[in-house]
């Protein structure tokens, strides 16, 4: 039986910038560590990796695996502890990686002749791969960035185990999707700023892999944000004492108008008795004013296409956020335009157990205008 050959690779430093505010790790490393960010991609790829394995041992006719890899954190540590033993090191990077490791590595896998190139990170991770690969061999992404945008990524990193075996035994097909990635200076300027970067190949399967975000605009949406934020204005007022964290997005933006505050477009605030109390906040402040009010809620917009509550865009809001806060105090928002191309939501909070919570039964209610609410499918 000939192996399949995989090139893996983890961007160490991807994701670190999310909790500590920085909407980011692009070029902010040094400020993401003196804000105590520490590195999280490497369990991501530890539970796609844990997964992996398990599907592969259960898989009949057996598939052969062989994976070109990176040295340590970028790769074969991971590998090694999910309990791959078919690993060749092929590339070995810098004590702190940068764009110029990922580029090796990946011209490295490709001389070797690998079948697929599995990593993770975050859009900017893809963008530096596609840079290379062009649509030579399929990608395919752990998601483990800030942010996500790209149509190269699984939903999770339990499914995207699932993606790579059904590549693995045919059964999907290499697709071009659309590589994005977002201009993080702009981003953190509070400008939203997509770009189409390339395109690549990837095995794709409609409900395990994420569509690129799409744009979603309507004559009407003006309007109906309006009447959102009207039913919000009136929850905020009925509950003076109650902590509101206002999620990132032009809808609940609208909220922000209302309140006549200058709610960030792309950041975590907070607001008490219609007061803005907090803005731009990371998962340290947030914990802290929890601290303070015991009363709370939560008010998220998911992404257009792709139906991410949380776990794209807002990794501020860590599970310990989540949880304090609570499901039932978790108020999501979206226009009917925006569900129209949202068939489901989905959440990555970066714990599986927590998201089954939030995705409850299947269905989540979600505020689609004045007193309006519409129940929508969650999927894992």
């Amino acid at each position: 039986m000939t192996a399949k050959r995989i090139g893996f690779l983890i961007n160490p430093i991807a994701g670190m910038g999310g909790r500590v505010g920085l909407k980011g790790t692009d070029d902010a490393l040094a400020r993401a560590l003196e804000l105590g960010a520490r590195p999280t991609a490497h369990l991501r790829a530890g539970e796609t990796l844990i997964r992996l394995h398990g599907l592969l041992e259960r898989q009949v006719p057996a598939v052969a695996v062989q994976w070109l890899t990176c040295s340590g954190p970028m790769g074969a540590d991971a590998l090694q502890a999910a309990g791959f033993t078919a690993v060749e090191v092929v590339y070995r990077g810098a004590k702190t990686t940068t764009e110029n490791d990922t580029k090796a590595a990946v011209g490295r896998f490709l001389e070797r002749g690998a079948d697929l190139i599995l990593f993770c990170g975050g859009d900017g991770t893809a963008r530096d791969i596609c840079a290379i690969t062009a649509q030579e061999v399929p990608i395919l992404g752990v998601p483990a960035g800030v942010k996500m945008y790209s149509g190269v990524f699984g939903v999770n990193p339990a499914r995207t185990a699932e993606i790579v075996v059904g590549f693995l035994t045919g059964s999907l097909a290499p697709t071009s999707v659309d590589v994005l990635d977002l201009d993080e200076e702009k981003y953190r300027q509070g400008e939203w700023a997509v770009r189409l970067c390339a395109s690549a190949l990837t095995p794709y399967e409609a409900t395990f892999t994420q569509s690129a975000k799409a744009l979603i605009a309507a004559s009407t949406e003006a309007d109906v944000k309006a009447e959102i934020a009207a039913y919000l204005l009136e929850i905020i007022r009925d509950n003076p004492a109650t902590l509101f964290l206002l999620g990132p997005g032009s809808t609940v933006r609208t909220i922000g108008d209302g309140l006549d505050i200058d709610k960030t477009l792309l950041g975590i605030d907070a607001v008490i008795d219609g007061r803005l109390t907090g803005t731009d906040l990371n998962e340290g402040r947030i914990l802290a004013l929890l601290d303070r009010h015991p009363r709370r809620k939560l008010v998220l917009s998911p992404i257009g296409a792709q139906g991410f509550v949380l776990g794209r865009g807002n990794l501020q809001i860590t599970p310990e956020i989540v949880r304090r806060c609570g499901r039932a105090n978790i108020i999501v928002v979206a226009t009917p335009a925006k569900l129209a191309r949202t068939p489901v939501l989905r959440f990555d909070t970066g714990e599986p157990e927590l998201d089954a919570e939030l995705a409850g039964a299947g269905y989540i209610p979600v505020v689609i205008g004045h007193r309006r609410r519409r129940l929508v499918k969650t999927q894992l």
